[in-house]
Protein backbone atom coordinates (compact mmCIF):
# COMPACT_ATOMS: atom_id res chain seq x y z
CA UNK A 1 0.00 0.00 0.00
CA UNK A 2 1.06 3.22 -0.96
CA UNK A 3 2.13 6.46 1.57
CA UNK A 4 -0.77 8.41 0.40
CA UNK A 5 -2.82 5.53 0.38
CA UNK A 6 -2.24 4.84 4.03
CA UNK A 7 -2.55 8.44 5.13
CA UNK A 8 -6.17 8.72 3.62
CA UNK A 9 -6.96 5.38 5.50
CA UNK A 10 -5.58 6.33 8.68
CA UNK A 11 -7.64 9.65 8.13
CA UNK A 12 -10.58 7.69 7.16
CA UNK A 13 -9.79 5.70 10.66
CA UNK A 14 -9.57 8.57 12.72
CA UNK A 15 -12.54 10.20 11.35
CA UNK A 16 -14.89 7.35 12.30
CA UNK A 17 -13.12 6.69 15.91
CA UNK A 18 -13.87 10.33 16.03
CA UNK A 19 -17.56 10.51 15.09
CA UNK A 20 -18.27 7.54 17.14
CA UNK A 21 -16.45 9.26 20.49
CA UNK A 22 -19.56 11.65 19.92
CA UNK A 23 -22.31 9.27 19.58
CA UNK A 24 -21.25 6.85 22.59
CA UNK A 25 -20.85 10.03 24.70
CA UNK A 26 -24.02 12.26 23.70
CA UNK A 27 -26.18 8.32 24.17
CA UNK A 28 -25.83 8.75 28.11
CA UNK A 29 -23.05 8.49 31.32
CA UNK A 30 -23.24 4.52 31.87
CA UNK A 31 -19.52 2.47 32.55
CA UNK A 32 -19.86 0.70 29.22
CA UNK A 33 -20.37 3.94 27.13
CA UNK A 34 -17.40 5.46 28.99
CA UNK A 35 -15.16 2.55 28.43
CA UNK A 36 -16.30 2.67 24.69
CA UNK A 37 -15.59 6.03 24.23
CA UNK A 38 -11.79 5.42 26.11
CA UNK A 39 -11.16 1.89 23.75
CA UNK A 40 -12.11 4.42 20.77
CA UNK A 41 -9.45 7.23 22.32
CA UNK A 42 -7.28 4.49 22.69
CA UNK A 43 -7.97 3.38 18.81
CA UNK A 44 -6.97 6.96 17.88
CA UNK A 45 -3.57 6.97 19.79
CA UNK A 46 -2.71 3.92 18.08
CA UNK A 47 -3.72 5.21 14.77
CA UNK A 48 -1.78 8.20 15.05
CA UNK A 49 1.45 6.14 16.36
CA UNK A 50 1.55 3.48 13.88
CA UNK A 51 -0.31 5.74 10.50
CA UNK A 52 0.63 9.29 11.00
CA UNK A 53 4.02 9.17 12.84
CA UNK A 54 4.78 5.93 11.14
CA UNK A 55 6.61 3.87 13.93
CA UNK A 56 5.06 0.66 12.78
CA UNK A 57 8.60 -0.81 12.52
CA UNK A 58 10.43 1.73 15.46
CA UNK A 59 11.57 -0.23 18.38
CA UNK A 60 9.05 -1.27 20.22
CA UNK A 61 10.62 0.76 23.55
CA UNK A 62 8.78 3.71 21.88
CA UNK A 63 6.00 2.32 20.59
CA UNK A 64 5.64 1.05 23.97
CA UNK A 65 6.21 4.66 25.50
CA UNK A 66 3.43 5.91 22.60
CA UNK A 67 0.75 3.62 23.67
CA UNK A 68 1.34 2.94 26.99
CA UNK A 69 0.25 6.28 27.81
CA UNK A 70 -2.57 6.05 26.57
CA UNK A 71 -3.59 2.99 27.88
CA UNK A 72 -2.27 4.15 30.96
CA UNK A 73 -4.76 6.99 30.97
CA UNK A 74 -7.70 5.16 30.14
CA UNK A 75 -7.35 2.81 33.03
CA UNK A 76 -6.64 5.63 35.55
CA UNK A 77 -9.99 7.23 34.05
CA UNK A 78 -12.43 3.97 34.21
CA UNK A 79 -10.77 3.20 38.32
CA UNK A 80 -11.37 6.65 39.32
CA UNK A 81 -15.31 5.78 37.88
CA UNK A 82 -15.52 2.26 39.72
Amino acid sequence: MSASKLLVACWLGLAALSVSTVVLGSAGATLALTAGVLLAAFGKAWLITDGFMELRHAPPAWRLLLLGWPLLMAIGVLLTLL
